[in-house]
């Protein structure tokens, strides 16, 4: 027999946030998340998300042990925004075994229920920048940090329960490009800066970022805004994500790209990959851990492209060529072999566009599930095209 508990008090937290590191401690392509952002993300009291949604966190157990886990989110955002009168599940792990699955399940279906919504879809977090999609393709594959991973018999409960796909995206692995394709592409590069009048802002150490962090996360918000399940960014989420994440970057992999009005034209932020180092860690950035994200922030042969966002009206004059141009300049210096794309819609033909130089391959691919409880697929406001 399942039984559902509602986490209430920090022993169940802390139960829910490491469930996974029981579940996956054998599997070599599971990339721990940071215990500390985890708890971060999903603390009411800290997560700024929290004053335009609402959560809750369930456990399963089978047999006196933890079996799974599952949150259940109300974006009052996403639902004004686009419509949909759906709630979200993210954070969902379970082991095999259909009846943890759909008790799990059901709970949030209910819970959504008793809060007058139509329907529930996810995997999905708060807003965009959080992890989001169920792994469908790639289960032999090394996940990274900012992705889920989740064994294959996941998609398996998820169409046995109920579940459609409503949207889609991959992720491709692009090889560094030649040094004749390198240098056509920086030659496209030099022609936009000369027509279009484009610079690059210098940025000589992490802290020549801040002036611009406004205005990238407004170009991130209006550039993004169309796309599946986006919400708006607030400026309080803004702050929380540079005080997260802004001790891991590394200058050599961050473009910003002004007009000829003075204004942001585009941007690309690249990291290190950080998978091996947060294998490594446990999920703990102490004692110890720290010393392995140092080390992959330093020198690593492999990135992964985190945020690439471009005015809607300079798409077609030249700035993707200045940004890759500089960032592969960069990663060619550096000795970097490969990047990872973060998952891009399938139907997002526009950034997969910027990559036909490259050497690619599709390499993983993860899908967003749907159900809505009258069973009828009509009346959706939300298109899934890019």
């Amino acid at each position: 027999m399942v039984q559902i508990v509602r986490v209430r008090n920090k022993r169940q937290f802390n139960t829910f946030i490491k469930f996974p590191f029981e579940l996956y401690k054998n599997n070599p392509y599971w990339v721990p998340p940071l215990i500390s952002d985890e708890k971060f993300t999903l603390d009411k009291k800290k997560n700024p998300a929290f004053e335009f949604s609402d959560a809750e966190l369930w456990l399963a157990y089978k047999d006196g042990k933890v079996a799974g886990r599952i949150a259940g989110i109300i974006s009052h955002s996403y639902i004004e925004k686009w419509g949909n009168r759906y709630a979200r599940f993210g954070w969902i792990d379970f082991i095999d075994d259909i009846d943890v699955s759909k008790a799990l399940l059901e709970t949030v279906e209910e819970w959504a229920k008793e809060n007058g919504l139509e329907g529930i879809h996810g995997p999905l977090g708060f807003c965009d920048l959080d992890k989001e999609g169920m792994l469908i393709e790639g289960f032999e594959e090394l996940g990274t940090f900012v992705t889920i991973y989740n064994y294959p018999y996941y998609m398996k409960h998820m169409e046995a329960l109920g579940y459609v796909k409503d949207a889609e995206w991959i992720e491709i692995d692009i090889r560094l490009p030649e040094k004749d394709i390198a240098e056509r592409i920086s030659t496209l590069a030099q022609k936009a800066k000369d027509k279009y009048k484009l610079s690059v802002v210098p940025l000589k150490k992490s802290r020549d970022v801040i002036p611009y962090v406004e205005e990238i996360f407004d170009l991130l918000n209006q550039g993004y805004e169309h796309l599946y399940g986006v919400v708006p960014i607030t400026p309080k989420q803004v702050e929380s994500y540079v005080k997260q994440f802004f001790s891991f970057l590394n200058i050599d992999y961050i473009c910003i790209v002004k007009g000829e009005d003075g204004k942001i034209a585009g941007f690309g932020i690249i990291m290190p990959s950080l998978t091996r180092a947060a294998q490594k860690s446990k999920g703990r950035l102490f004692p110890t851990g720290f010393i392995h994200f140092l080390k992959a922030i330093k020198k690593n042969d492999t990135l992964d492209l985190y945020l690439v966002a471009i005015r809607p009206e300079l798409r077609s004059k030249g700035v993707p060529y200045v940004l890759l141009d500089e960032l592969t300049s960069a990663a060619r210096k550096n000795g970097v072999v490969k990047a990872i794309a973060s998952p891009e819609l399938e139907t997002n033909h526009a950034v997969q566009s910027m990559w036909r130089s490259y050497e690619t391959r599709i390499h993983r691919r993860r899908r967003c599930y749907l159900k809505l409880f009258n069973d009828s697929h009509e009346n959706r406001t939300e298109p899934v095209e890019s």
